[in-house]
């Protein structure tokens, strides 16, 4: 298993040191990306997601592939772990945040202890300012939410309720001066209320990866470069339609209007995608799965 050690202070991400109650010592397993050669985006959201919310998470993480980003999250159930299994399968560096101490014996959820090893195993790490030893308890987790918070110069928010710790972590980010990303959600889902009432309050909404890449102030990635991180052995047809889906969740008839093909070979290209494993259908909006 792996070890815990302390983080000097001069290797803290800088950030942290902006806000209002930073932590007085950090203990870390496995390695912290390089703050300044990596941007760090705070990913969040429900423990019961919706499958449009676990989609809306892979699309947006899997669009910022090739992007110097660090998915942080929490390890929590739910868009947490999405949030740190997408980053992993897209070659993104991950940092997880839990509330409790970092010691394998006691980090919490025990159901995510070996998503915690992939983490360190792949060059990421964990990140806590709890002792080693010390076990999560019900006032750990919003103190945990403002070192999340106060990472990283924005935070993504998929998926809350109206009282939830996702939104504690929200209006912390809002009260370090951070931007505030929103994925929009229906409006008659419980999970929506929250990100409504943030948008509402002036949050971003969050439609594609490139919202979130112009964000933080990063390059939009080139055409060329789109292309290059396409899977292989598609058809001509299949791989436009995976490079259009990078940028933004597009319906059949947006497909049909942007690459000027019948519907029918629009059609045949997204249900051959679909068996291939590589993009789901939500609600008539086609998602890199």
């Amino acid at each position: 298993m792996y070890k815990v050690q302390t983080l000097a202070a001069a290797d803290w991400p800088p950030l942290l040191n902006e806000i209002n109650d930073p932590p007085k010592k950090l203990w870390l397993a496995g390695q912290l990306p390089d703050p300044k050669k990596f941007t760090y985006l705070t990913v969040v959201g429900s423990r019961h997601f919706s499958q449009y919310g676990a989609a809306a998470c892979r699309h947006l993480i899997q669009g910022l592939v090739g992007q110097p980003v660090v998915i942080v999250s929490g390890l929590a159930l739910g868009i947490d772990t999405i949030a740190h299994q997408t980053a992993l399968a897209s070659d993104l560096a991950t940092l997880a945040v839990p509330g409790s101490g970092l010691d394998p014996t006691v980090l919490y959820p025990r159901r995510n202890l070996n998503l915690a090893q992939k983490i360190i195993e792949t060059g990421g790490g964990l990140l806590s300012e709890y002792e080693p030893n010390f076990r999560a308890t019900p006032y750990s987790f919003p103190r945990r939410n403002r070192l999340m918070a106060g990472l990283s110069p924005a935070t993504l928010i998929i998926e809350a309720a109206e009282r939830s710790g996702t939104l504690i972590t929200a209006r912390l980010a809002l009260d370090y001066n951070r931007d505030v990303l929103v994925v929009p959600g229906e409006i008659f889902k419980t999970g929506s209320a929250g990100p409504l009432n943030l948008l509402q309050d002036g949050a971003q909404p969050v439609l594609s990866a490139l919202n979130i890449i112009d964000a933080l102030h990063l390059k939009r990635p080139t055409p060329t470069a789109i292309k290059a991180s396409s899977p292989a052995n598609l058809t001509t047809t299949e791989k436009i339609i995976y490079e259009l889906l990078g940028r933004e969740a597009l319906a059949a008839d947006d497909l049909v209007a942007k690459m000027n093909l019948p519907i029918s070979e629009i059609s045949g290209a997204l249900s051959s995608l679909e068996i291939k494993g590589l993009v789901t259908d939500q609600g008539g909006y086609f998602y890199l799965h």
